[in-house]
C-alpha cells in the first residue's frame, strides 16, 4: 500500500490568497474580497474559504470580524516593513517547495533539518535571513549515489540521449492535414474533457461519474455540483462551458494559450527563434495573472530584468513540473517527421522556465507529437519521443517503466496503482507523474480516441493537460476521422484565448496556419540545421 500526503483544499486556498495578499501588496488594514466573490474567483464553495481565512488568522496574516468580512492584520509588520513582510512569506513558501525539489534532484540536503529551520525563520526570522538560507540549500552539493545524469545545455542533452529512433522528414500534402487537424482538436477535447475535474483524485473521479450513472467516462462531464463527492473539492470555476449540453466553443485554457501563442512566436520569429524572444512573446501577449507555479516565477524573473537560463532558476522551485510539458505540441506539429527538430524546438522554450526533467517533458511530447504525423505506430511514437531525452533521466526511467508495465498489467487501473507506488509522492501538478497517466492512458486506450482520453482523465491529477496531451498524440497518429464528431461539434469551429488582442480564433484559421509553418522553406532549412 502507499500513502499520498497533499495539502488539503483550504491550505492550498489560504496559500492562493496569501499569494494574492503578497503579490498586489495590500496594505494593513485594507480589506479582502468578500467570501462570495473569493469563492467564485478561486472556484471554491464557502465552506471552503471560510476555513482558508481561518488558516491566514492563525498566521496573523488576517483579521475577520463578524459583519465586516476579513481584512490585513495591522500588525503584520511587527518585524519589519509591511513590504518586507510580504516578501518574507512569499520566500518562505517557495523556500519549502526549494527543499522538495533539490531532494528530487539528489542534492545533499536533509529536509526534516531544513524544514525546522524555515520554521524558525517564520517566526523570528528577518528577510535576509531568509534569503541566506535560500542561497545556502541551493549550494547544496549532489550525492555521490544519485544515479541518474540531468544536463540543462543542450549539447549535454543530446549526448545522453538516444537518437536510435529515425523517422523520414514528412512531405505529405495529403494526409498531413487531417492529422494536423485531429492533433489541434484532439488537444481541444483532451482539455474540455478534464476541466471540470482538475486536480481531483481518480476516487473522486469515479464517484463523481457512478453518482451521475457516467462510469466510466465516454463524453464529457455533465454539470452537477450536488454531485461532488466531497466538501473539500469543487468542479473548475470553468466547469460549467465545459460540461455536456453546455460547450458552444472550445473555452479558454493555458494548454490552449501556449499552442496558439508559440505558433504567433514561430510566424514571427521562425524556426530560429531565441529563449529571449519566447520571454518577449510572454510579456507581449499573456496575462500574468493566468500563467502558473514555474511560468509565474519565470515571468516575475523577467519583470525583473533577469535572462534566461536564470529566468527558470531564481526563486523557482517549480521548474520540473508539467507547465513545459503543455507547451509543446506546436512544436511537433511544424516538424512532422523530424522529432529532432522538434525537440530542439521544445528545449528553446522550456528553458525559459524549467530545468532537467522540466525540459525533457516538452521535449519528449513535442518529438512524440512529430514522430506520430509520419507514422501509423505509437509504440515507434513513443520511442522517438524517448529517444530524444537522456537516458539516465527520471523521465527516460518513467517512460521505460510504464512501458514495461504496460506489458505486465491486464488494466489500465493496476497500471495506475503501480505507478501511483512509484511516482504518487511527486506534486499532483508535477511532470513525472502526469506523464506516466498520459502515456498509460496511451497504451491502454487500444488507438480508441474516446477511451484514450477519457482513460487520461480518470487517472486524476492534472486532467485537463493530460486529456489534452493525449487528445494531441492520439489525434497526430490517426488523423481526425479517427474523433467522434460528437466530440467537437459543439466547438463550432472556434477556440477562445485569454492573448491579448486574440480573444476567439477560428479552428481552421489555426490549422492553415500550422499547414504553412510545417511546409515551409524556413522549416526544412532549420531541418538540415
Amino acid at each position: 500500500m502507499y500513502e499520498i500526503i497533499r495539502p488539503t483544499l483550504p491550505v492550498l486556498v489560504a496559500e492562493e490568497i496569501r499569494r494574492t495578499i503578497i503579490q498586489q501588496n495590500l496594505k494593513p488594514g485594507e480589506k479582502l474580497p468578500a467570501e462570495s466573490e473569493l469563492a467564485k474567483n478561486l472556484g471554491v464553495g464557502r465552506p471552503t474559504i471560510r476555513e482558508a481565512l481561518r488558516i491566514l488568522e492563525g498566521e496573523k496574516l488576517v483579521r475577520i470580524k463578524f459583519g465586516h468580512g476579513a481584512s490585513v492584520m495591522a500588525n503584520t509588520a511587527a518585524n519589519g516593513s509591511i513590504s518586507d513582510y510580504y516578501q518574507r512569506e512569499g520566500l518562505l513558501e517557495l523556500l519549502g517547495y526549494e527543499i522538495d525539489q533539490l531532494v528530487q534532484e539528489g542534492r545533499q540536503l536533509d529536509p526534516a533539518q531544513t524544514k525546522d529551520r524555515i520554521q524558525q525563520l517564520r517566526t523570528g526570522g528577518s528577510l535576509g535571513d531568509i534569503q541566506s538560507l535560500y542561497g545556502e540549500i541551493e549550494k547544496s552539493l549532489q550525492k555521490d549515489d544519485f544515479p541518474y545524469v540531468e544536463p540543462d545545455a543542450m549539447d549535454e542533452i543530446q549526448k545522453e540521449a538516444s537518437h536510435t529512433a529515425r523517422f523520414t522528414d514528412a512531405n505529405d500534402r495529403k494526409n498531413l492535414p487531417s492529422r494536423l487537424r485531429g492533433a489541434l482538436i484532439g488537444r481541444c477535447v483532451g482539455c474540455i474533457l478534464g476541466k471540470p475535474v482538475e486536480g481531483w483524485s481518480k476516487d473522486n473521479i469515479e464517484k463523481y461519474l457512478q453518482a451521475s450513472d457516467r462510469y466510466p467516462l465516454k463524453k464529457y462531464f455533465p454539470y452537477s455540483p450536488a454531485k461532488v463527492p466531497s466538501k473539500d473539492i469543487t468542479l473548475h470555476r470553468s466547469a460549467l462551458e465545459c460540461t455536456d449540453g453546455n460547450i458552444q466553443y472550445a473555452p479558454r485554457d493555458d494548454d490552449i494559450d501556449y499552442l496558439i501563442l508559440n505558433l504567433g512566436l514561430l510566424e514571427r520569429h521562425g524556426f530560429r527563434f531565441t529563449t529571449e524572444q519566447v520571454g518577449e512573446e510572454w510579456l507581449r501577449y499573456m496575462p500574468y495573472e493566468l500563467v502558473y507555479t514555474a511560468e509565474r516565477q519565470a515571468y516575475s524573473n523577467l519583470v525583473k530584468g533577469l535572462r534566461p537560463p536564470i529566468t527558470a532558476t531564481y526563486h523557482n522551485p517549480f521548474r520540473e513540473w508539467i507547465g513545459a510539458q503543455i507547451r509543446a505540441d506546436v512544436f511537433g506539429y511544424v516538424a512532422p517527421g523530424n522529432p529532432a527538430l522538434a525537440a530542439s524546438l521544445a528545449f528553446r522554450d522550456a528553458r525559459l522556465s524549467h530545468t532537467k526533467n522540466g525540459l525533457y517533458g516538452e521535449m519528449f511530447v513535442a518529438a512524440c507529437i512529430a514522430a506520430a504525423l509520419a507514422s501509423t505506430n505509437l509504440t515507434d511514437a513513443i520511442e522517438a519521443g524517448l529517444a530524444q531525452v537522456p537516458q539516465r533521466s527520471r523521465l527516460a526511467e518513467t517512460v521505460r517503466d510504464v512501458l514495461a508495465w504496460s506489458k505486465k498489467e491486464k488494466s489500465w487501473e493496476r497500471a495506475w496503482q503501480r505507478v501511483m507506488e512509484k511516482y504518487g509522492h511527486l506534486n499532483p501538478i508535477h511532470t513525472l507523474n502526469n506523464l506516466a497517466f498520459v502515456l498509460l492512458a496511451l497504451l491502454y486506450g487500444e488507438s480508441d480516441f474516446r477511451n484514450t482520453v477519457a482513460i487520461a482523465v480518470m487517472c486524476g491529477l492534472d486532467t485537463d493537460c493530460n486529456g489534452a496531451t493525449a487528445g494531441s498524440i492520439l489525434g497526430s497518429l490517426l488523423g481526425i476521422e479517427a474523433i467522434p464528431k460528437e466530440l467537437y461539434e459543439p466547438f463550432h469551429g472556434r477556440v477562445r484565448s485569454a492573448l491579448s488582442g486574440q480573444s476567439e480564433l477560428s479552428l481552421d484559421e489555426i490549422i492553415a496556419r500550422i499547414m504553412k509553418l510545417a511546409f515551409s522553406e524556413k522549416r526544412f532549412e532549420a531541418a538540415k540545421q
